[in-house]
């Protein structure tokens, strides 16, 4: 089985940063993206096993990016991350499909355990 891509979408740099520090410390190919359009522009949403992407961005939201990647007719696992978790942040990303939510700050052992379920449940893989 080939190393899982992981693509990272968060307006924060230092959010974006310190992700693909920790990922990649744990063997996974990482590419980030300062927004969701730009992942939705790059050749890597096709490669991609798992989006790992902030809630609150502009223009696009991390809700609607998963809505897009889904019209797109990708299947591929979507970790949330939020500054602001409240019950109705968590209620609309699980029921858009979410596999996972997390509050920043967050914990490595948190987002590893969160990526870990959501790379199973795809059998490692994501994409179409």
């Amino acid at each position: 089985m080939s190393t899982p891509l992981i693509s990272v979408v968060d307006d924060d740099p230092s959010v974006r940063a310190a992700t693909e520090n920790l990922l990649k410390s744990r063997g996974y190919i990482v590419r980030i993206f300062a927004s969701a359009e730009e992942l939705l522009r790059s050749p890597y949403l096709d490669e991609t096993s798992c989006v790992i992407t902030d809630v609150q961005m502009s223009p696009m939201s991390g809700l609607e990016l998963l809505a897009e990647i889904r019209t797109r007719g990708y299947d591929v696992p979507v970790i949330f991350i939020t500054a602001f978790p409240n019950n109705r942040v968590r209620a609309s990303a699980l029921s858009a499909g979410a596999t996972g939510l997390l509050a920043k700050p967050f914990g490595a052992k948190a987002l590893i355990e969160h990526l870990d379920t959501a790379l199973k449940a795809c059998g490692g893989r994501g994409g179409t």
